[in-house]
């Protein structure tokens, strides 16, 4: 198995998985959204809210604020030695005191924790007007995405299958199927098509150059076909600034590991008793 980057930093990263199965693509997947953890707002006391929201619905914006996450200083609640009582090591706490008229934004928690704030100052959370004011303290928590969205660490996270596009002899260089690419991914030289250099991973599999070949219109099987390569993989991470995405990858691969450790443990245990 190997994983070969084409770009990475720390808010996005594309790379190609080659050498697995699409079952362990997806459990991949599935482990950056939903295992990896992060900080969110969970608990919320509010001492004035005299906003046009209610309530529910500012606690719920506050909870969407993704939070700086330093993953070597915090840890789940259910982990912590202060049993979820709530203690520097598993919660970070935010004050919030604004009066109108103005704009509520997430630059105005402050948080006892220097180093853990909102990644992004700028987010509106509810418009105030005059003699209207949002007053409350609110605990932000580390868990994971399987619990509830807003602890995901990324905002987008996917993959698709290598692509493959052969080219045949039949192909009469009619420049059809180089129209009905959406990616630009063909071009003419000589007299046939051919893929673009360096182009090749953008292609999205629509087919739509296969379908538009003329040489399906005589009976001849299409001069282009499109497959895809299922031991490889293209995979786009796009974080929400809480963790680094490298951080991200990392955690995701690292779950996947522990689990199949504690599972082949497992095995031996029944297999010894048996």
């Amino acid at each position: 198995m190997q994983i070969e980057f084409a770009r990475i930093d720390s808010d996005s990263a594309r790379f190609v998985l080659s050498g697995a199965t699409p079952a362990f693509a997806n459990t991949l997947r599935r482990a950056m959204i939903g295992e990896v953890p992060t900080l969110a707002i969970e608990d919320l006391r509010i001492y004035d809210n005299s906003s046009v929201l209610f309530d529910e619905i500012l606690a719920h914006r506050l909870g969407l604020i993704p939070i700086k996450t330093d993953l070597t200083r915090f840890v789940k609640q259910d982990r912590c030695s202060c049993e979820g009582a709530g203690c520097p090591l598993c919660s970070v706490t935010f004050t919030m005191s604004v009066e109108g008229p103005g704009i509520v934004y997430s630059g105005d928690l402050i948080s006892d924790d220097p180093e853990t704030r909102p990644v992004h100052d700028d987010i509106p959370i509810v418009k105030l007007f005059e003699g209207q004011k949002v007053v409350l303290e609110a605990r932000a928590v580390l868990n994971t995405g399987t619990e509830h969205a807003k602890w995901q660490a990324v905002t987008a996270c996917g993959y698709k299958t290598y692509p493959v596009i052969t080219i045949t002899e039949n192909c009469d260089a009619c420049g059809m199927c180089i129209d009905e690419c959406p990616r630009g991914v063909l071009e003419l030289k000589g007299r046939k098509a051919r893929i673009v250099d360096g182009k090749l991973e953008e292609c999205s599999l629509c087919k739509l150059c296969e379908k538009a070949c003329l040489t399906t219109g005589i009976g001849l099987e299409p001069a282009i076909s499109i497959g895809s390569d299922t031991s490889r993989f293209i995979f786009v991470v796009e974080s929400d600034g809480s963790l680094p995405v490298p951080t991200i990858i990392e955690k995701g691969l690292e779950y996947i590991r522990n689990q199949s450790t504690d599972l082949a443990d497992t095995l031996s245990e029944i297999a010894g008793v048996n």
